[in-house]
């Protein structure tokens, strides 16, 4: 009997390790690393979708451009019956009748010469297509960048829920030791209510850091176009990316390549054109025109033996000029106004160029002094760890007191905090060059 008790005993371990390691492995399946974060939301952001729908939109527009040089063409067609009834003795009357229509035309209209209105509207298209497809990359972009940042605000967040449960501990096992002390009649009761303070507030820390968490999870699934309520694991080591660039380097990148800058000047480059079409109006317009029509009228009369048909073609050329002599000063005014708007568009890229410059710079120094932190909190966290180890081997024997003890353990707690912030700012400084400089991939 008892053989049959330790098989069955083996087996239901056995069947218990192999379930164990089923959900193990189901939990890294469903490991989420930057790249598919990032892959994710390019196929599922609601923003991303919408912005690449514009771009698409905007380099249909380039068909307006082209379409101002061909002719319109536009057609016609009507079929008519009437019945008539007439009581006469006119000898040239129908008298009662039955007529039927048909009619049809066919209309050509090409503008041979505006002003060059035309020329300067293609380009104009082409240039806002242009604007259109950069419009859509700074949002993508950005996008994916709140992205990355969402998913190491999560790394961050689970970093210091560990830290703050291993503070948890720590101030548990310290209250129960005061407990012991205290019973025993080797610790005060103010020992004790301080270890119960300590104890608490790292609780209520900790509930808090949880809530931190579940949000930083919630904001990145909504980020990458999930169910808000989706599960998903995080890498456990991310490393702190290391970067050789310098400011002038991140300078001529932005210059090349910053998708709002481009934008910008081709905000002025569309400005330019209008500038060109509020000239054409100085001009004379020349437009060539063709017609066609066709008419087959019937019309049957008791008062005639046979029925009356009309049937009429026509066919039109015609070659147009007009002036504009006089309008009330209107064209001047346009064209002035254009060129105002040109200097808006001239502004406003100085005053982005300056803002950018600022932000390159705000960023590096950002990278530069967090990389520098990162180095000296790894070296309070040593320092930190030691003086606790030691702290709570004389607190265990009773050589310090507990409030020694708890500032040991507080500092420790602040280094590797700091370290964490300094990691996460390190990461998210060194994202947003990349993004200043037209480096994030967005395919």
């Amino acid at each position: 009997m008892g053989d049959i008790d330790t098989m069955l005993q083996s087996i239901i371990i056995t069947v218990l390790f192999s379930v164990l390691l089923t959900v193990d492995s189901s939990k890294a399946q469903d490991t989420l690393t930057p790249e598919d974060a990032v892959r994710i939301g390019l196929q599922n952001n609601y923003s991303i979708r919408i912005a690449r729908n514009n771009s698409e939109i905007a380099d249909n527009s380039r068909k307006f451009g082209r379409a101002v040089f061909l002719p319109s063409l536009s057609g016609s067609a009507n079929y008519s019956l009437s019945t008539s009834g007439q009581e006469t003795n006119s000898p040239f009357s129908f008298g009662d009748s039955d007529a039927t229509g048909w009619e049809g035309q066919v209309s050509l209209n090409w503008t041979l010469f505006d002003g060059f209105r035309m020329f300067a509207e293609n380009r104009r298209f082409n240039e806002l297509a242009l604007l259109g497809n950069y419009q859509s990359r700074s949002v993508i972009e950005r996008d994916v960048v709140s992205i990355l940042q969402a998913y190491y605000n999560v790394h961050q967040q689970e970093q210091l829920l560990t830290v703050f449960t291993e503070s948890r501990d720590i101030s548990e096992e310290r209250l129960e030791r005061e407990r012991v002390r205290n019973q025993i009649g080797g610790a005060s009761s103010t020992d004790l209510l301080n270890a119960q303070v300590s104890f608490n507030k790292d609780v209520t820390a900790l509930i808090d850091r949880e809530l931190q968490v579940e949000i930083a999870r919630k904001n990145l699934n909504v980020l990458v176009g999930q169910d808000p309520a989706s599960e998903f694991e995080v890498l456990n080591e991310i490393p702190v990316p290391v970067s050789d660039l310098d400011l002038p380097e991140i300078m001529n990148g932005i210059r090349n390549n910053n998708s709002d800058l481009q934008r910008a000047r081709k905000n002025s480059a569309v400005a330019k054109q209008d500038i060109t079409v509020a000239r054409s109006e100085y001009f004379p317009n020349m437009s060539f025109g063709a017609g066609y029509s066709y008419s087959d009228r019937t019309v049957s009369s008791g008062r005639f033996p046979d029925d009356i048909t009309t049937k009429s073609t026509d066919r039109s050329v015609s070659l147009s000029l007009s002036y504009n002599l006089f309008d009330g000063f209107r064209k001047n005014t346009a064209v002035q106004n254009a060129r105002v708007e040109l200097k808006n568009s001239d502004l406003a890229l100085q005053q982005l160029e300056n803002e950018l410059t600022a932000l390159a710079q705000e960023f590096y120094l950002t990278y530069i002094r967090s990389i520098q932190k990162v180095e000296l909190e790894e070296q309070n966290i040593l320092a930190a760890r030691q003086n606790l180890q030691l702290q709570q081997e004389r607190f265990n024997l009773g050589t310090v007191n507990s409030l020694e003890f708890r500032d040991a353990q507080v500092n420790l707690n602040i280094a590797r905090a700091d370290l964490i912030s300094a990691q996460f700012q390190a990461r998210i400084a060194l994202l947003e060059i990349q993004r200043l400089m037209g480096e994030i991939s967005i395919e």
